[in-house]
């Protein structure tokens, strides 16, 4: 009967699914979703062999067509939407992979990141300020979307004129990652990834002509070893670091808020301690993480917990499970926001960890530290947003 329990469409089971999750992790560690003829894994140890084995990966295009898959084509309509997705290096495999992380992954070092706290801190400081002297407001739109999207933005180049069209196109992007998306949300990802697509064309052939000291610059300039990138690649590269670069990191901030809201005891613990941050961060990361679920093509037969699941089919990696795991976490289900012991995988694990985990972490604690001092209190109970996949708050609004 579990199956009829694990509704990734209900909003009841969105609001709260680890009960749900505990009861996979016991009694179908390893089981088919029929719904989305997708194989559910819900272990930590699970989870993390299976990010890192070879044997699966984020496509299946470089071994095989749909057809000798055993997989029905993508409808035509579709097609601008896979052609900037696939261009970028999430969802392609070595040696591809390898070629466009190491040309994007000189930006992203712990050492470039850090030279970039004092900008992030000042941009999370005004912001809060901002929250702050209209005694209040809606924590999401008016903070955790600004900072992230303003940082990538910068890094990448994008005008401020523009980068109110960014949150936008990257919602209806996401979309597509969603279970079994209903046509509509179909043509809007598509939409918004052709208009997407073509601003960021536009936008790279004027920065190779007139180069600036930003990240699409120095793509549309680079010769890495022979290899230089080509247009779609440049493209989907952008469109991948502009979505990452602020999608999870404002649903941790939105998560994370509500968290500390529900246990109030931790929450004053950190104002209490702000040496208690990075460790806070990680744990609220850990116990509400806003990607839910990864999902992984299985490219030869394999053995999970016993079971078989053969080539050719989807095995969903559930994080959230993962992440309240009783054999890697004690006491999984409080939030410890000084937990010293956190291998935690929303960041994932293996070839596609999360380039930009660094960046993430520092605007995420500069974030939280800013908004510390602000003494907010909860307004209303927030409502969650209908995705499961990509899961996080419609609005977040709060008191000073």
């Amino acid at each position: 009967m579990w199956f009829v329990r694990f509704d990734p469409w209900n909003p009841s089971f969105v609001a709260h699914p680890y009960d749900v999750y505990a009861d996979l992790r016991v009694n179908d560690p390893v089981s088919f979703f029929e719904p989305t003829g997708q194989w559910l894994v819900a272990r930590h140890a699970d989870v993390n062999a299976l990010l890192r084995d070879r044997r699966l990966g984020r496509s299946y295009l470089h071994t095989a067509t749909h057809e000798a898959f055993g997989r029905e084509p993508e409808p035509e309509f579709q097609e601008p939407f896979w052609r900037v997705i696939r261009a970028g290096m999430l969802d392609v495999e070595p040696p591809v992979h390898t070629r466009l992380r190491r040309l994007v992954s000189k930006a992203f070092t712990p050492r470039m990141v850090e030279s970039l706290r004092p900008r992030i801190r000042k941009i999370a400081a005004e912001l809060a300020e901002g929250l702050v002297e209209r005694g209040g407001g809606d924590l999401i739109s008016e903070v955790a979307e600004p900072l992230p999207v303003t940082v990538i933005a910068e890094m990448l180049g994008v005008p401020e004129r523009d980068r109110h069209l960014l949150r936008p196109w990257s919602a209806d992007i996401c979309g597509m990652y969603e279970l079994n998306p209903s046509l509509e949300v179909q043509h809007t990802a598509v939409r918004a990834a052709q208009e997407f697509g073509d601003y960021l064309r536009d936008l790279a052939r004027t920065r190779r002509d007139e180069p600036g000291d930003d990240l699409i610059s120095a793509l549309a300039q680079v010769v890495d070893g022979g290899d230089r990138l080509s247009e779609d690649e440049l493209v989907g590269t952008c469109v991948l670091l502009l979505n990452a670069g602020h999608e999870a990191t404002v649903n941790v901030t939105g998560n994370g808020w509500w968290s500390l809201f529900r246990n109030p005891d931790e929450l004053e613990r950190l104002r209490a301690d702000r040496s208690l941050l990075p460790t806070a961060v990680e744990e609220l990361l850990r116990w509400d993480t806003p990607l839910q679920m990864f999902e992984r093509w299985v490219l030869e037969d394999i053995e999970v917990g016993g079971v078989r699941i053969p080539r050719g089919v989807e095995v969903a990696l559930l994080f959230g499970s993962a992440n309240r795991d009783p054999e890697a976490f004690a006491d999984p289900d409080r939030l410890d926001v000084g937990r010293a012991d956190n291998p935690h995988i929303s960041f994932g694990a293996g070839i596609h960890f999360c380039l930009g985990a660094p960046l993430a972490r520092v605007e995420l604690i500069e974030s939280f530290g800013a908004l510390l001092d602000a003494n907010l209190t909860l307004a209303e109970e927030p409502a969650w947003k209908p995705g499961f996949v990509i899961r996080g708050l419609e609005s977040l609004r709060v008191t000073v």
